[in-house]
């Protein structure tokens, strides 16, 4: 199943829908209520509810049927699968390669920053930023890993019973900042620097989260290309290591790392621009893609 977030020009609010092969979409929200089913509107918030997946099932199956909540993929806006996690968690250096070419040391142990939820961005909306305040904007292809059930210190071999899907997402970095603070927080965490999408695909439908292509393109030119199978650590060695520190929690997102081909060690660098498009995709999730603009 994809699960998404949507909305149409009558409604003030998005609501979390899933997209069909006859393109159209379901309005969960709308069909379950007339089934007799309570799905929140916000992606977050349905995660946290008791067999949230079975909800969508039975509510995707009524408006089949019926009719109820469907609406023409055209006459929809999509928005952030997730577009108020609690949690932005991120892994540096979370491939061999990515590291060796930063000039960096394999890590013994996950490296961990965070984003502020402010950053997430939709899988088509415009990144953004002043270019007083940087002029080295990177983009980092990225395989998120969404949660759907509470985790706290959770054993590796228990973790993905706390997943509840993926997401492809773009870890957009202002290297200036990021390096020249001396920590990444800042640098990582301008306004919509962390598009994600397209859609939330449930980890039933992902045959091996660590067997996947992924990729980046930056005005057509393809400048990342490696697969998740080059991971350091592993999907659940990443969600229990977290989960010793902290509670990661439905709705939170935990972006993996980069492969290597980060414009900032390029040569010469490629560092994005006023106009540029950035495609960012992971086998099987799909493809998100975001024009850059100076504020």
């Amino acid at each position: 199943m994809r699960l998404g977030q949507y909305s149409t020009t009558t409604a003030e609010q998005s609501w979390c829908g899933v997209p069909t092969d006859d393109d159209t979409i379901i309005n969960l929200s709308e069909a379950g209520s007339e089934a007799g089913l309570e799905i929140p509107r916000s992606s977050s918030e349905f995660l946290a509810t008791w067999q949230w997946q079975r909800k969508a099932e039975l509510a995707l199956e009524y408006a089949q049927e019926t009719g109820t909540g469907v609406y023409d993929a055209d006459d929809v806006t999509r928005h952030a699968p997730v577009d108020d996690p609690g949690k932005v968690v991120c892994v540096g250096l979370n491939y061999r390669d990515h590291a060796e070419e930063g000039d960096n040391p394999i890590p013994d142990e996950p490296v961990l920053f965070s984003k502020f939820p402010t950053t997430v961005n939709d899988p088509d909306g415009t990144i953004s930023w002043d270019p007083d305040l940087t002029e080295k904007v990177d983009y980092e292809a990225e395989l998120v890993v969404v949660i759907g059930e509470e985790a706290r210190r959770v054993e590796p071999e228990d973790a993905f019973d706390h997943v509840a899907g993926y997401l492809v997402g773009n870890d957009v970095s202002a290297r200036d900042l990021q390096h020249g603070d001396g920590q990444w927080v800042r640098g990582k965490s301008l306004d919509g620097f962390a598009p994600i999408g397209p859609e939330l695909v449930t980890a039933d439908e992902v045959e091996d989260p660590h067997d996947l292509e992924i990729w980046a393109d930056v005005n057509g030119e393809r400048l990342q290309e490696s697969t998740t199978a080059n991971f350091i650590f592993g999907i659940d060695e990443l969600v229990s290591f977290c989960s010793q520190a902290f509670t990661l929690e439905p709705g939170d997102l935990l972006f993996t790392g980069t492969p290597p081909g980060v414009g900032v060690y390029r040569e010469p660098p490629v560092l994005l621009e006023d106009g540029d498009s950035v495609t960012i995709g992971v086998e099987e999730l799909g493809e998100l893609t975001n024009d850059c603009a100076f504020e």
